[in-house]
């Protein structure tokens, strides 16, 4: 299968601190990819380096096509980061309204995706009267409008219940389905659950970073064997420990 981004030894100083050394990892076109690993072994300094908001100071990240990062890569952070003056719809349309190209077409685009995520009726809202899990739903909405092909995810579920999150997972996968997604999580059994691959980053230089690759399809039930039988093996990967381990001040 060809590779949407690929990371060549990448190597990332961060405040003084070497975050990466010699840092290689390849995403596969089109899958669920989940990243995890102890705070501060610099999950997010990943996602920040292939959406391009981070320059690596040596080594190369490469993608599938020539297009501009900013046409191939869409970032959802924990925060939905939804403006509270606006309506739901129109933050559904912010990428387009910002750049002066929302249009009729544009908000039907939105309606659409509203109904796809259960929330066409909240439409004229303001985002204070909505859940946390609802608002989630918005900003997935307003990553599909954007319809990249590279989808990276920080913790997006993170602060939600557990019955939220679970569904709002399912919801997820559905409408993200055949694009290359990175999920950054702190949840073993968050990633097993969604994801083709896992890879763990491991503090230590130079950076180790293994992956398991799962069978069967995701969306996978908390009670499937892949979930039974990779849980413990995910979990030694975690527990890993290095005498040379980075104290990197990224946020993840």
């Amino acid at each position: 299968m060809r590779s949407a981004i690929t990371l060549e030894s990448v190597d990332l100083t961060h405040s003084q601190h070497r975050v990466f050394k010699d840092l290689s990892m390849n995403f596969e076109k089109g899958l669920w990819h989940s990243v995890l690993g102890r705070s501060g072994v610099g999950k997010t300094s990943l996602l920040r380096l292939i959406a391009g908001l981070q320059k690596p100071d040596a080594g190369e990240i490469r993608f599938d096509n020539n297009a501009s990062l900013k046409s191939q890569v869409a970032y959802v952070p924990q925060d939905d980061s939804l403006l509270p003056w606006l309506s739901i719809v129109d933050n559904v349309q912010l990428g387009p309204r910002l750049r002066g190209e929302a249009t009729s077409a544009t908000r039907e685009r939105a309606l659409k995706l509203l109904k796809d995520v259960g929330l066409r009726e909240w439409r004229d809202n303001l985002p204070a009267t909505l859940s946390g899990g609802m608002r989630q739903r918005v900003a997935l909405a307003r990553t599909l409008l954007e319809n990249p092909p590279v989808v990276l995810m920080d913790e997006p579920f993170s602060r939600l219940d557990a019955i939220t999150r679970h569904e709002l997972q399912g919801v997820a996968f559905e409408l993200l389905r055949g694009r290359t997604v990175i999920l950054v999580t702190h949840d073993p059994a968050e990633a097993l659950r969604l994801s083709h691959k896992v890879h763990v980053l491991q503090p230590g230089i130079p950076s180790r970073c293994p992956t398991l690759e799962l069978e069967s399809q995701p969306l996978r039930g908390i009670e499937s064997d892949v979930l039974m039988q990779q849980l413990p093996q995910l979990w030694r990967l975690l527990e890993v420990q290095d005498s040379d381990a980075i104290e990197a001040n990224s946020t993840s």
